[in-house]
């Protein structure tokens, strides 16, 4: 059976009767201290808009079902899927080995799926004129753990530029975004200076930096895409571009194709096997897959290629348990495709 006529019996007069059956039992306890028709999401805030674009969908074509989506960052979802307490966890990086042997530990088994693609943007204020473009050395150099009370004005990061002290933000450092950009950046995961304001709702970002010319942060595209009249994005030069293209700032295309390097990702779905039994939670997780993916592009995100979510579908179709990625190490480095292939 295909993914298209899967999520097309679950989300219909089936799963409807299901919820209807559950509502009319008065809700009805599983066992497990979770409540029958309700569907328990969490995690990463960058993922979050995805998951609660599905979740509105999911209800209104199934009245009865309910699926919560909380905002606690990856690190802190992961913690919460490990103890058993959510169904489905949003993480904006592959799980790491310790949370998986948490997850082991505690006997819950997932899935991983990739459900779309997304771009780390850093941004500036809108008056700023002069920071269109940086090397990922020079972003190195200011977010390096060497850095912090030493590299505090814009002109030690590039001659000619502003004798004034520079206001940095950054996601929260349970934030998926937070492990991904300290790793392509200074080089090793939770590597950072920590002297900037950081924040797990990138709504505070937007604030700060939109609000202080002399501020420079980062978090997902899609936030960026949402508030470009208030913030300038920058094009980020890797250094070890052997092609020459230079600078080169996030688009759709450029995060799709991978040329905005190294902070182009995929961001993820961790549903519970044991979960997977429901059918709620089965028709959300093949919605999102096959009929909702439109709505990643809705809210600012890039979907993936139709091949590749074909191989997703594959990967919960066959049940194909753990993860692709031995380390986030190196994610910035091999294709989507090829890892889903394997």
């Amino acid at each position: 059976m295909t993914g298209f006529s899967l999520v097309r019996r679950l989300v219909g007069p089936g799963l409807v009767a299901l919820a209807t059956v559950m509502i009319s039992c008065g809700g009805g306890d599983q066992g497990d201290g979770r409540t029958a028709g309700v569907i328990r999401v969490d995690g990463s805030s960058t993922v979050y808009p995805i998951a609660e674009a599905a979740a509105e969908e999911f209800q209104r074509a199934n009245p009865g079902m309910r699926v919560t989506v909380g905002i606690s960052g990856t690190g802190g979802g992961f913690q919460k899927f490990c103890r058993d307490e959510i169904d489905i966890s949003d993480a904006s990086r592959p799980i790491r080995k310790s949370e998986h042997d948490a997850c082991t530990a505690a006997g819950v088994e997932y899935i991983e799926l990739p459900v779309a693609y997304d771009g780390i943007a850093v941004v500036v204020h809108e008056d700023n004129t002069w920071a269109t473009e940086m090397t990922v050395d020079e972003l190195r150099r200011l977010w390096e753990p060497a850095a912090q009370a030493k590299i505090m004005r814009w002109n030690q990061i590039r001659e000619g530029w502003p004798d004034a002290e520079i206001h940095l933000f950054g996601a929260g450092v349970d934030s998926g975004t937070f492990d991904y950009f300290t790793e392509a950046i200074v080089g090793e995961e939770d590597a950072s200076r920590g002297d900037f304001t950081s924040s797990e709702d990138d709504n505070v970002i937007v604030q700060g930096v939109s609000g202080d010319e002399y501020a420079l942060g980062f978090f997902g595209f899609a936030y960026y895409e949402e508030n470009q009249d208030r913030l300038n994005v920058v094009a980020i030069d890797d250094s070890d571009d052997a092609n020459g293209a230079g600078a080169i700032a996030p688009s759709p295309v450029t995060v799709e194709d991978g040329t905005y390097r190294p902070l182009s990702r995929p961001v993820f779905i961790y549903p519970k096997v044991s979960a997977l039994e429901r059918p709620e939670v089965l028709g959300l997780v093949e919605f999102l897959l096959t009929e909702g993916r439109p709505l990643v592009r809705e809210v600012g995100y890039i979907q993936l290629t139709d091949h590749e979510y074909d191989l997703v579908i594959n990967r919960l179709a066959e049940r194909r348990t753990g993860s692709m990625y031995t380390s986030t190490s190196g994610q910035s480095r091999v294709s989507l495709e090829e890892l889903l292939s394997q």
